[in-house]
């Protein structure tokens, strides 16, 4: 469900709760133009809802006297995208409302006793909210994730890495993250033995199966297990600097989700080794350059490469 539909459902709400509202009024609760609330009057009119225009000084829309709307039906994936934009909406400068916490459970409330857990616990996860999306998931599957979270059952899934690879996957799902718009489940892949990060709209299938796991042994923070997992994905470089600079300066270039930092102690004192993981090099040279400090290059030797031949281009630009 789009974010026009959201509104026309809150002007909806809107003309519930009040005889008249003027035009003015709709407009600046909304947070659209005057315009826009008369073609939102439209869609609420070709869905038969009998809104009437009220002419005068005072005028505006009004509901038409003893109409009762009957009661929202949503289907699962309706209701899941009406939450996210909920979610989304909480995630402003305005931060949580009374309305949208009030929303939210309605609609929990209005789902068959499955959805309604599995919306919940996708609800209630840990989540890190962001004011965007980019990449819905599918609602099934994000719901089929989130019960797996709450539950501690493991997750049979199909997956597209970013180069569109196949591979079937089984998961032990610690977290469901949203960030920047994107959907995330960290857990422990069980084919490779290690914790992974993979977003939830590349998941082509999902099952939870009746296998139970416990929780980590070393409990981290949400955000801190994704953060990692960008850190230590499992992409074709595996790029190694040592940087002698403030780790202030290196993270203005590095953040963690980049890179992981590692002070080096004795006679290397001020310095900071710097894994990154990396699909591509090409890259890294404008980095390097920009870090206030002394970079070297420990591996690959193909990195070397490009650094020497940015250093050649710039040295002729300034010749």
């Amino acid at each position: 469900m789009t974010g026009t539909t959201g509104r026309v459902l809150q002007l909806l709400e809107l003309l519930q709760s009040s005889q008249t509202r003027t035009v003015a009024e709709l407009a600046e609760r909304l947070g659209v133009g005057e315009r826009t609330v008369r073609r939102y009057v439209t869609q609420l009119i070709d869905l038969e809802i009998p809104v009437e225009s009220v002419r005068g000084r005072y005028g505006g829309y009004r509901i038409a006297p003893g109409y009762r709307v009957p009661p929202l039906m949503l289907e699962e994936g309706e209701a899941v995208a009406v939450a996210l934009s909920l979610l989304r909406a909480q995630s402003t400068d305005e931060g949580e409302t009374l309305p949208a916490r009030t929303a939210l459970a309605k609609i929990v409330r209005s789902l068959p006793p499955t959805a309604s857990r599995s919306l919940d616990a996708l609800l209630a996860g840990t989540v890190v909210r962001s004011p965007a999306a980019e990449d819905v998931p599918d609602a099934s599957i994000l719901l089929t994730v989130a019960d797996a979270v709450r539950t501690r059952r493991a997750l049979d899934m199909r997956y597209r890495n970013a180069a569109d690879e196949p591979s079937r996957r089984v998961l032990h799902p610690y977290d469901l993250v949203a960030r920047n718009g994107r959907w995330y489940v960290v857990g422990l892949d069980l084919e490779r033995a290690a914790e992974r990060v993979f977003r939830v709209d590349r998941i082509r299938t999902a099952r939870a199966l009746i296998e139970t796991f416990p929780a980590p042994a070393q409990p981290r923070d949400a955000a801190e297990r994704l953060v990692g997992g960008f850190a230590d994905a499992d992409y074709r470089w595996h790029v190694v600097l040592r940087i002698r600079a403030e780790q202030e300066e290196i993270r203005r270039h590095l953040p963690e989700s980049v890179a992981r930092l590692t002070p080096l102690a004795g006679e290397q004192a001020g310095w900071h080794r710097a894994d990154i993981r990396a699909e591509r090099l090409d890259w890294l040279p404008a980095v390097i350059a920009a870090v206030d400090g002394t970079t070297v290059v420990e591996a690959p030797e193909e990195l070397r490469g490009l650094v020497r031949a940015a250093a050649d281009r710039l040295l002729a630009a300034g010749a």
